[in-house]
């Protein structure tokens, strides 16, 4: 067998899957607030933590909803954490109360730079690699570090030569 690139090692995730799995994020962080179990706020990481945040906040019926935009990634491949906007002061304080959300930990540079602005906040992601796995309070799915995780809103459906290759 060839060495293959790191993306053809690849988890593929559906529009249902990523659904599910969220949901499962949200029953998770019930009740696990500071404030008698509730969680004040969701603060979505953009872009990938959007389709996440938004069911978690469905589910768990917090209204007040914002964003963090963080860029860690150049073209698939992984440069320095820098936020390019932060979500509104009032509301984060040292982040008490406060879920932040992913869809990913990869080498968690993205989280710690998060956890520094807003060290009290709650860091769920859906899903973990190993190296960024200790930046996260909660997530649902572990996967190897050596995985690369296709989303449904980075894909378009086309036909994929088998795995093995032809006979």
């Amino acid at each position: 067998m060839t060495d293959r690139l790191p993306h053809e090692k690849g988890f593929h995730i559906s529009w249902d899957q990523i659904h599910r799995d969220s949901r499962a994020l949200a029953w998770r962080l019930d009740g696990q607030g500071p404030d008698s179990g509730a969680w004040r706020a969701v603060v979505a990481i953009t872009r990938g933590g959007m389709a996440p945040a938004m069911i978690v906040s469905r589910e768990l019926d917090i209204r007040t909803v914002d964003t963090i935009s963080v860029r860690s990634y150049h073209h698939q491949a992984q440069g320095e954490a820098e936020v390019l906007k932060a979500p509104d002061e009032s509301l984060m304080g040292d982040g008490e109360g406060v879920l932040i959300i992913d869809d990913l930990v990869d080498s968690g540079r993205t989280l710690e730079l998060v956890r520094e602005m807003y060290p009290k906040a709650h860091f769920a992601t859906v899903y973990a690699k190993p190296k960024g796995r200790p930046m996260v309070d909660t997530f649902i799915t572990e996967v190897s570090q050596d995985t690369w995780i296709f989303f449904p809103w980075d894909m378009a459906l086309q036909y994929v030569e088998p795995y093995r290759g032809k006979d």
